[in-house]
């Protein structure tokens, strides 16, 4: 056989072939427009070149106490130019960004410091108290940074008398960053919500990293010089990567400490915001919103949003009031969004209902992402595409992480088959869309049906007293289980229980309504996310 004569003296050398890094994105832009608006945060401004320059000096003071190669740099920040410079001056030494939840107990901020190793620890002093009984918990030692924001100043106390900016003047603004040897090597460490147990670890890659920059630029139609609002937590999937993305059309970051309604509205009006992201509870804050908060504005905003879709009530609501709605749908273990409801414009032409049932779907992969399908997890087949059979979603391609970090069972598990196990159940519709039904363990079995909690919660959710809902299994020693619903109604709305089992009537076969009606707040993670594992045991006793 004779040999491939395109791989005959056609070898990879540094010309031809360099490893795919996001770390390029903000050189490339401090290199062609060193004077564009980079980060606003109250009155202060950086531009493109400071910016670059501010990353540098990170990783110069970074790599003089001793931090290198794999070595991780943990932050508990809100949304503050420190997080973004974090984004880009940890990696440049090849280090790893742990972003830690600001709203986690002290417990899970120790398990996840030990678990993570790390070496130092940026700490903003709103979260003091929180950090410094974690710290206390935990066994590592790490070089602890306090960052007092003079935007914003903080009243939490000083863990340490290594000051961030003093810290950071250390360095310098010239260093000779590292170019990743391999596009392998992990950029970021992000901890699922451990609801089930301690939290995972997700690794990612710098390959990852900057592939999905690429496709959150088209999925979301991102302009070159676009002003994106941080209503989404840095924290959260690297910001579902936007960090490096926005940079990468030397966009404006405008800082958003605290996501409240006035403040989202001021800093559309004031800084011509044109793209943010967040979970349905950010359209929920704006449209909540008194008329003293409210602002007008001019521009459309791209509004990109995930989780479960929001009622059509809201999707009016929003479109009505400005915004331009794109729905994604990933996971944490995907770089965040990995997929799109790519709308089709013929569907414009549909009946009402027709296109709110078209919205409702997670829709098609990133472009970035070589592979989404539903799948029966058992017998690894596809489903039919006939949007009824349900199986589990599973994802495959470069905006996979490359696993758990310390888990190798886990990861294992996650990766069998050589597809990635999302544990959302879905259907396959008939033009390649995907539509989530439930998490694997939020389906309820009632006298051997299933019954998806999602479909449930959508016929509440059309109710026009239902601010937030939540269905879960409760316990039935007829039925096995039953559903049970836990509502938050509308600021001055009233509803019984009798008024919602009917109206769930109204749309819903008889053995998937509601016997139980619970009214409280529902309780949400930091990101919007409702915490039905906090209702499951609530549910018990109702």
């Amino acid at each position: 056989m004779s040999a491939n004569p395109y791989e005959i003296d056609l070898d990879k050398n540094a010309a031809n072939h360099q490893p795919l890094t996001p770390l390029s994105f903000l050189q490339r832009t401090a290199l062609i427009s060193p004077d564009a608006l980079a980060i606003v945060h109250g009155k202060s401004r950086l531009t493109y070149g400071q910016f670059y320059d501010r990353a540098r000096q990170l990783a110069s003071a970074l790599a003089k106490r001793g931090v290198g190669r794999c070595d991780t740099v943990s932050v508990m920040l809100a949304n503050t130019p420190p997080m973004l410079v974090a984004h880009y001056g940890v990696p440049m030494i090849g280090a790893v960004l742990h972003s830690i939840n600001t709203r986690l107990d002290p417990a899970v901020v120790a398990f996840q410091l030990d678990h993570a190793n790390t070496k130092v620890l940026i700490t903003d002093r709103e979260f003091s108290a929180t950090v410094k009984a974690a710290l206390e918990l935990a066994n590592v030692k790490p070089l602890v940074i306090d960052f007092n924001d003079l935007e914003f100043p903080q009243t939490g106390e000083a863990l340490s008398d290594l000051d961030y900016e003093a810290f950071v003047s250390e360095g310098d603004p010239n260093f000779e960053w590292t170019w990743p040897g391999d596009e392998w090597e992990a950029i970021s460490l992000n901890y699922t919500s451990g609801t089930t147990g301690n939290p995972k670890g997700v690794v990612y890659h710098h390959r990852g990293a900057a592939l999905i920059c690429y496709a959150n630029a088209i999925g979301t139609a991102m302009p070159r010089f676009a002003v994106y609002l941080w209503t989404l937590p840095m924290f959260h999937c690297n910001g579902w990567c936007f960090p490096w993305t926005v940079t990468m059309l030397a966009g404006t970051h405008v800082c958003l400490r605290w996501v409240r309604a006035k403040a989202i509205y001021d800093a559309i009006a004031d800084h011509g915001v044109t793209h943010l992201s967040g979970a349905p509870i950010v359209m929920a804050t704006l449209l909540n919103a008194t008329p003293e908060e409210t602002r007008t504005f001019n521009q459309t905003v791209a509004f990109n949003h995930a989780a479960a879709p929001p009622p059509a009530s809201v999707l009016g609501a929003m479109t009505d009031a400005g915004f331009k709605l794109t729905h994604l749908y990933g996971l944490t273990e995907t770089y965040g969004p990995a997929t799109i409801n790519e709308w089709n414009d013929t569907w414009d032409e549909l009946p009402r209902d027709e296109r709110v049932a078209k919205r409702g779907r997670q829709g098609v992969r990133y472009v970035a992402l070589e592979d989404l399908t539903v799948m029966d997890p058992e017998t690894m087949t596809r489903v039919p595409a006939d949007g009824e059979t349900l199986g589990e979603v599973m994802f495959r391609g470069n905006i996979v992480m490359k696993g758990y970090l310390k888990n190798k069972k886990a990861t294992d598990e996650a990766f069998a088959g050589g597809w990635f196990h999302s544990g959302d159940l879905g259907v396959l519709h008939p033009d390649g869309y995907i539509q989530l039904k439930d998490r694997s363990k939020d389906i309820i079995i009632s006298g051997g049906e299933n019954i998806s909690s999602i479909e449930v919660e959508d016929v509440l959710y059309k109710h026009p007293a239902v601010a937030f809902c939540a269905v879960v299994a409760k316990p039935d020693e007829k039925w096995g289980e039953t559903p049970c619903a836990f509502v938050e109604l509308r600021p001055g709305a009233n509803a019984t229980s009798d008024e919602l089992i009917e109206w769930c009537r109204q749309g819903l076969a008889r053995f998937k309504v509601p016997r139980h009606v619970v009214f409280t707040e529902v309780p949400k993670t930091s990101t919007g996310k409702i915490q039905k594992f906090k209702l499951r045991d609530l549910a018990k006793e109702a």
